[in-house]
């Protein structure tokens, strides 16, 4: 099963970017979008969706701001919006999906923005959104995939002296993520790549950063450590152009 993750930085405008040939490319089961800045009855999926497949939507209750989707091949057993939580489930933020012998997970993790004005807040999702993932974990494995808005390591980042405690640097974002790894989740990529270098997902659009390969790792798909042996490969596409994020992929086996 191939399963693609791509903050698309505004569904619609991707589309103009050339959308509908990229997502027939991957010749994916499972494509999860982030930042879709967008509400379903704004986007016409026949125009990438193929015959069979489902979409599931979770748009933010403000106009054209964050939003997530999945378009899947397979029909889930059941289909859930956001943690549960009020305060969180109002920017359309995450869409579960369970399927017989696991959940997907589709996330974009609030941004702590410039000057670290989000971060107080940033902290309190981090805590509320691993809880949520224990919970499903506890009762089947978990797939984690999206914009996470963390580079973990130096080595998920191409200039971690400059970056120290900018917006998806910080230290107390680093350590989230390790505390979510810890317990009990695998960072897929760097399951498979564990040393690899100027590996990244995503690109400021100054300065020529993408041509320069200056960037960040801030998507990823995440699994449960017990579902490892089901990973089968991982791969950021760094080729595929159409938003200042490259979609992430993984095959698991069925």
């Amino acid at each position: 099963m191939k399963l693609i993750s791509w903050n698309v930085n505004g569904i619609r405008a991707c589309l103009k970017q050339g959308f509908a040939d990229i997502f027939a490319s991957f010749g994916a089961d499972i494509v999860c979008i982030q930042e879709t800045k967008a509400e379903a009855s704004q986007v016409d999926t026949s125009l990438f969706l193929p015959e069979g497949h489902s979409a599931y939507w979770n748009s933010a209750r403000k106009k054209g701001y964050s939003g997530t989707a999945i378009f899947t091949r397979f029909a889930p057993v059941n289909a859930s919006f956001g943690i549960g939580i009020e305060e969180h489930d109002q920017e359309g933020r995450v869409i579960t999906l369970e399927f017989n012998d696991f959940y997907l997970v589709n996330v974009y993790v609030p941004n702590s923005r410039e000057g670290l004005v989000r971060l107080p807040y940033r902290m309190e999702w981090e805590d509320a959104f691993r809880a949520y993932l224990l919970t499903l974990d506890a009762k089947k494995p978990v797939l984690v995939c999206g914009d996470m808005n963390v580079a973990h390591e130096e080595i998920d980042i191409a200039r971690p002296k400059t970056n120290h405690m900018n917006a998806g640097f910080t230290d107390q974002e680093r350590a989230k993520m390790t505390e979510l790894l810890a317990a009990g989740f695998v960072d897929t990529f760097r399951y498979f790549y564990p040393e690899k270098h100027g590996a990244y997902s995503w690109w400021s659009y100054r300065g020529g950063a993408r041509d320069r390969n200056v960037g960040w790792r801030i998507d990823y798909w995440l699994a449960s450590k017990r579902f490892a042996p089901r990973l089968a490969k991982a791969e950021i596409l760094h080729t595929v152009y159409g938003a200042d994020h490259c979609p992430v992929s993984l095959d698991i086996r069925c």
